[in-house]
């Protein structure tokens, strides 16, 4: 199984991003995903998660309204939509596979996979 993001890059405070998680090894479509953040010196985050059928999505607080999550399950890829973004966005983004075929969460305990994150850089 291996999950590949990219998309990332250095942006100007407003401006949007596009990030993609491609997926080798599994059928995206059979699992719920996730997209987490890690900025210098902190914790990973919860971004966003997705069900398998796009049926519901979750955000954290912090991104919820500038974000969207959404799959394309027949091109095997997640994507995170970032709009308006902020320098407190600034972090390396990581796509990652749910635990269970059922959605469990926003835990990064709950997904298994992870992919080798994107660096997001946003200047004021």
């Amino acid at each position: 199984v291996q999950l590949q993001a990219f998309g990332g890059g250095l942006v100007q405070a407003g401006d949007s991003l596009r990030l993609a998680c491609a997926a080798s090894g599994l059928i995206l479509g059979m699992w719920p995903m996730g997209w987490f953040r890690q900025a210098p010196g902190k914790a990973r985050e919860f971004v966003a998660a997705i069900t398998r059928s796009s049926g519901s999505t979750y955000y954290a607080d912090s991104v919820k309204g500038r974000f969207t999550i959404s799959r394309d399950n027949a091109k095997n890829t997640v994507y995170l939509q970032m709009n308006s973004l902020k320098p407190e966005d600034t972090a390396v983004y990581y796509c990652a596979r749910s635990r269970s075929t059922y959605f469990t969460g926003t835990s990064d305990g709950g997904y298994a996979y992870w992919g080798q994150g994107t660096q997001v850089t946003v200047s004021s």
